[in-house]
């Protein structure tokens, strides 16, 4: 076993370990080498944990705000406690430099924090009924409440923050859940449902349960579940959706995010631009869904635009994430990083011209820069998940806008612009789920609304955005009789 990992993990069901087999395997993503075994869930035992679910949907629903900030608020300190643990923990499994494993721990603490705060206003209103002679003596107002058992389907490339970005609005609203994190990247989440164990939360409030893909049927078709929150693939995302019945369906998918620099980003604005375009490019190896794809510069720029961001690409450690001066480490797996070198070696054979990068060493994929690639092409028409970057000049700003919107996805764009005119212009016209100006598009506060558009998802994650879809709306009205003599 690898040190820093504890020789096996349990599952979690219904709030309690339990240990049938350690049938999966967990590896070390630089290195190769089995890290740890885990517990794996079969059909039977998910049955279980949902039925446990919906008996706790009750005693859930009835908690008291104070008790589930409670809860929360135990989950921040003992996060801070183990914060160090967790990052080395993500550096293992998921093979996270560990400097960006500590940054997202901080985040998943983030994440926390903020849900124990929203836990307390989850508010409702007065609705006055007035309106005309009909209802003038009628008085009205609504409340939310919990949406039921909830089942929440985690990515491999976060996984405590975007595991945390389930489970804890979960908590705050009052709905139990059942949670299948990646099988890849199970630890983490087990580690969180340790936390949770120590906990008041209700009998069956909580399962956490890694398996295999070909058995988490019931996470998106058991009609008890009331709502199914995915984050992964789109081709996953969408099939599951069309399974998933009468249940509500929030889908957090994947993007190929594009970044303008225009033309008014010059001197120490350009070394700014070049700087967040490296870290949006390349940060955690370029495996994030919102990570810089395509990057398009004014025409006027692109020449000294290319030179920079080839050389401080060029400036990149890579190699053991466990290292403190690591920025690369290793793509999840060695067949991810094959798929992407062939998607790179296409669009090199279909005549574009590789800037830097490009090799390949088992899961280790260099920094990859690469201009004049065909739009058509797999490299820029689908998400690369991993790190390479597509260069190409223009020479008017909305046709750059046009051309990011020409992306079957929607999640998140960047515009480096100072013109507060085009800064609404792509905030108006850009079909995406968010712009963020004078940034890469990677830039996310977890309090903040957060999804995407077309082929990116469905839905919005952020802690009050993710209570809003994880409770009903109940109206209540109230008719006052006419007084009689």
């Amino acid at each position: 076993m690898i040190d820093g990992l504890a020789q096996s993990y349990p599952f979690y069901l219904a709030n309690l370990p339990e240990q049938p087999n350690t049938a999966l395997e967990v590896s070390d993503k630089f290195s190769g080498d089995i890290a740890t075994r885990v517990a794996l869930a079969s059909e039977p035992d998910i049955d279980r944990a949902i039925a446990a679910g919906v008996d706790a949907a009750r005693p859930m629903r009835e908690m008291k705000a104070y008790e589930r900030q409670a809860v929360l608020q135990h989950c921040v300190e003992r996060l801070g406690e183990r914060s160090e643990e967790l990052a080395r923990t993500l550096c293992i499994e998921a093979g996270k430099p560990i400097r960006d494993s500590r940054g997202e721990v901080s985040r998943l603490i983030d994440t926390f924090r903020i849900a124990a705060e929203e836990s307390v206003r989850i508010y409702g209103e007065v609705m006055p009924m007035d309106i005309s002679p009909r209802s003038a003596d009628y008085r009205g107002m609504w409340k939310r409440v919990p949406i039921g058992v909830c089942s929440f389907i985690a990515p491999f490339n976060f996984p405590l923050n975007l595991v945390a970005h389930k489970i804890a609005p979960a908590i705050a609203a009052g709905c139990p859940f059942v949670l299948k994190p990646a099988s890849l990247t199970p630890v983490s989440a087990l580690i969180l449902g340790e936390i949770l164990a120590e906990t008041d939360l209700p009998v069956g409030a909580f399962s956490i349960l890694p398996c295999q893909r070909d058995g988490a049927r019931l996470f998106s078709e058991d009609e008890r579940l009331k709502l199914l929150s995915f984050t992964g693939s789109p081709e996953v995302g969408w099939a599951l959706k069309a399974r998933a019945g009468r249940k509500k369906v929030v889908l957090e998918l994947g993007g190929n995010a594009a970044c303008i620099v225009d033309e008014d980003i010059q001197g120490d604005l350009l070394d700014d631009a070049v700087e967040r375009m490296v870290v949006g490019a390349f940060y955690q190896s370029g495996q994030s869904c919102i990570g810089v794809q395509r990057v398009l510069v004014h025409s006027s720029l692109y020449a000294e635009f290319k030179d920079r961001f080839v050389a401080a690409t060029r400036a990149l450690v890579a190699g053991d994430p466990s290292d403190e001066a690591t920025f690369i480490g290793p793509m999840i797996s060695e067949a991810e990083a094959t798929r992407l070198e062939s998607w790179i070696a296409e669009a090199v054979s279909e005549g574009a011209s590789l800037l830097c990068g490009g090799g390949r060493d088992g899961a280790m994929l260099e920094a990859t820069l690469i201009e004049g690639v065909d739009p058509a092409l797999d490299l820029c028409a689908r998400e690369a998940f991993g790190p390479v970057a597509v260069l190409q000049p223009f020479d008017d700003f909305a046709e750059a806008l046009a051309e990011v919107n020409a992306s079957v996805y929607g999640l998140q764009a960047g515009v480096f612009t100072r013109d507060l005119y085009k800064a609404h212009q792509a905030w108006d016209e850009l079909e995406v789920g968010g712009v963020l100006i004078g940034d890469i598009p990677n830039w996310r506060v977890d309090h903040m609304p957060y999804g995407g558009v077309k082929e990116s998802g469905l839905g919005r994650e952020g802690i009050r955005w993710a209570i809003e879809d994880m409770t009903e709306v109940r109206l209540l009205a109230i008719r006052t009789p006419p007084a009689r003599d």
